[in-house]
């Protein structure tokens, strides 16, 4: 390039930047103790993310997961009353088919279970 490429060329790349840094320094706090609090809050944040995902996987989290599924047994045998209460059809017939769906689903978790689980080997087709 020619000496006055390369002036125009820089000329204009450094005036993108400095109005870049001029249209940054707008969004950030006048005050520096702003910014120290917004470090910090931000540090605190990231801090308890990391401590509670640390906890989690050393299995000593705090979680209420038996409550949860507490709930959620609770809700399904609700649903399944009230869907049994409101059934258009006999009882004979809501039992046939309940006791259908149980055992399709029985026979579909014996199937994941005796299927051979596959096994990373690093290899193609080995």
């Amino acid at each position: 390039m020619k000496f006055k490429k390369k002036e125009l060329l820089f000329g204009i790349l450094l005036g993108a930047g400095l109005n870049l840094l001029n249209s940054l320094r707008e969004h950030l706090p006048d005050n520096v103790d702003d910014i120290k609090t917004r470090v910090r809050d931000t540090y605190d944040t990231a801090y308890d993310r990391v401590s509670r995902a640390s906890d989690a996987l050393r299995g000593q989290e705090d979680s209420h997961i038996l409550g949860k599924v507490g709930a959620l047994l609770i809700g399904v045998g609700v649903g399944v009353g009230v869907g049994l209460l409101i059934a258009p059809a006999s009882g004979e017939e809501t039992r046939t088919g309940i006791t259908d769906k149980v055992s399709d689903i029985g026979e579909k978790v014996r199937e994941q279970v005796a299927k051979k689980p596959q096994t990373a080997t690093g290899t193609h087709g080995e």
